[in-house]
């Protein structure tokens, strides 16, 4: 079974993660593909908009599968879809989060430019609790919300409905289950209606007045990424869930 299945819908080119079984969680295999799903349709010139969703309506995704990295499998984050996403994807992307959005789940649809959520849906960073940060895109929360909201979410790993979500601007839409992925399609048609070269530079424009200190930001998240998966913690959060047990931590040194 394809880990991701894509498919048009007249201009608009859907990415499905379809990992139902481990919640959509995301493997090395799995990103690679969303990757290049991405690649193709932003060289599609059929293709104006992009809607990326999950399978089933218990989850969005998952986030990192932790089986895949405790087995030491782990994608190169260059290839990463966030990686293409944040670092400036010219088509618009809507993210139609059919369920919980956990971890790189969550980071996945902060990633998009627009976010249909399910009733049901929820997000969280539970990072600190398998021994990391959320460092590809959970820890930018404080550009888009006041500093003690973001660090809330961030470090009890609580919850956010997607009811919440949407109060705080984080969210576009919220509705029932059945009807995410028709409304995201829906904006993605509204979308394709205009013109392509001024849909790309509008998005350009928009994203790149959010911060001159992008490129610096995304140097410091990278070098803490490299730097907390080849410590100990991140290995133990990844044994720990693997083996069902509570975590057994470092001391800081």
């Amino acid at each position: 079974m394809d880990t991701v299945v894509c498919e048009r819908v007249d201009a608009v080119g859907v990415i499905r993660i379809n990992r139902p079984r481990v919640r959509n969680a995301l493997d090395p295999d799995t990103l690679l593909a969303m990757t290049d799903a991405l690649l193709g349709y932003d060289a599609d010139p059929g293709v104006r908009t992009v809607v990326l969703t999950g399978t089933g309506e218990l989850s969005f995704s998952a986030g990192m599968d932790l089986r895949a990295a405790a087995e030491g499998r782990l994608v190169d984050v260059a290839r990463s879809p966030l990686t293409l996403l944040r670092g400036g994807y010219r088509k618009p992307v809507i993210a139609a989060v059919n369920g919980p959005a956990v971890g790189g789940g969550f980071e996945l649809a902060l990633a998009c430019d627009l976010v249909v959520a399910a009733e049901h849906a929820y997000f969280a960073l539970p990072e600190v609790g398998r021994g990391i940060a959320a460092s590809e895109g959970g820890t930018d929360l404080p550009r888009r919300l006041p500093l003690a909201v973001a660090l809330e979410i961030g470090l009890t790993a609580e919850p956010l409905p997607a009811a919440r979500a949407y109060e705080l601007g984080l969210v576009n839409a919220v509705v029932p289950a059945g009807e995410v992925l028709p409304r995201a399609l829906t904006l993605g048609a509204r979308i394709a209606t205009h013109s392509p070269a001024a849909v790309l530079a509008t998005k350009r424009l928009m994203h790149l007045s959010l911060d001159t200190r992008e490129h610096d930001l995304a140097a410091a998240n990278r070098i803490a990424t490299l730097e907390l998966l080849a410590g100990p913690d991140a290995a133990e959060g990844a044994a720990a869930f693997v083996a069902k047990r509570p975590p057994r931590w470092a001391d800081v040194p």
